[in-house]
């Protein structure tokens, strides 16, 4: 069906003759008057009366009138979504991160980026580091942020800032010096481990290096009860240093191992193979920024306290 003839009916049918809707349309008389023969007889419908020097419309024409005000209005309405798309500022953003990175960096992150991109809807998904890779594939997400995991041929990368891997213990407790524990010397304190983050992958790598066998209290993927449970004496928790504890009337120190602390970059992944929208690479570029300037969100302890729970 021609879009052409759609406009003609309802400009005729608004304006109610053929010169007006003629003047309306930029068209001369006879081609509009054709576009109406043409679609009356493409629709086997009758849908104008003439009364007059004015056209009326017939009841069938007084139904399609208002079938055809809505596909004109659809049409404008889909013209201006792709014109918004080229601009690049309107549409849905999938975002996989942890929990810890939600709350303690796009929490604060979103709004301003809301400034900037208004239009865009932004989704999160909970999604932990060796979770998100398949995620990606499926195209249910645009980009997932975690503790980079090394060359994946499959993704682009792009670093956002390093996290460092930290031990978090009650505020009695002496953990190291200066803030800093070596992992020969974290691993004589009974633990509490993340469960399926990257951070607990980057640890027990850590541990095989160094040739040492942690001590589990727990093992959990929530991370506030660990820092619960380290604040209330019951071990030592280790979390990165993008994980908030501000909240706990806690201890931490970072880890080392061999002189250097036990750390790794923290970036924003996505399948190469689906480039992103406009909107998806500013966010990209903005967040890095944002978090070259929040993190570390977690520093070590420096002062010195009486020591409570012991290394066992």
């Amino acid at each position: 069906m021609d879009l052409r003839r759609l406009k003609t009916f309802v400009a005729v049918a608004e304006l109610g003759t053929v010169s007006k809707a003629a003047v309306h349309l930029r068209i001369g008389q006879p081609a509009l008057s054709r576009q109406i023969n043409d679609l009356q007889q493409e629709l086997e419908l009758r849908l104008f009366d003439r009364v007059g020097r004015r056209l009326v419309l017939t009841a069938q024409g007084e139904q399609l009138l208002v079938d055809c005000r809505r596909v004109l209005t659809d049409l404008n309405s889909l013209r201006e979504r792709a014109e918004a798309l080229r601009r690049g500022d309107r549409g849905a953003l999938r975002v996989l991160a942890p929990p810890h990175t939600i709350e303690s960096v796009l929490s604060g992150f979103l709004p301003q980026y809301a400034e900037s991109f208004p239009h865009v809807h932004v989704e999160l998904t909970e999604a932990l580091g060796p979770e998100q890779p398949a995620l990606l594939e499926r195209g249910e997400a645009h980009v997932g942020i975690r503790i980079d995991a090394g060359v994946d041929s499959r993704f682009e990368t792009r670093v956002l800032q390093s996290a460092d891997v930290l031990a978090v213990g009650a505020a009695s407790v002496e953990l190291g010096k200066a803030g800093i524990i070596t992992i020969e010397k974290l691993v004589s304190y009974p633990l509490l481990l993340p469960s399926g983050y990257s951070v607990r992958h980057l640890f027990d790598a850590a541990c095989r290096l160094a040739k040492v066998h942690p001590k589990i209290v727990l093992e959990s993927r929530a991370s506030h009860t660990l820092l619960t449970l380290a604040e209330a004496g019951q071990g030592v928790a280790i979390v990165p240093s993008l994980q908030r504890t501000d909240r706990y009337n806690v201890r931490v120190a970072r880890i080392t191992h061999g002189g250097k602390p036990i750390r790794e970059r923290v970036a924003i992944h996505w399948d190469k193979r689906r480039p992103l929208p406009p909107y998806a690479v500013t966010f990209c570029e903005q967040l890095a920024r944002y978090m070259h300037t929040v993190l570390p969100i977690t520093k070590p302890t420096k002062a010195s306290r009486s020591v409570g729970l012991h290394a066992r």
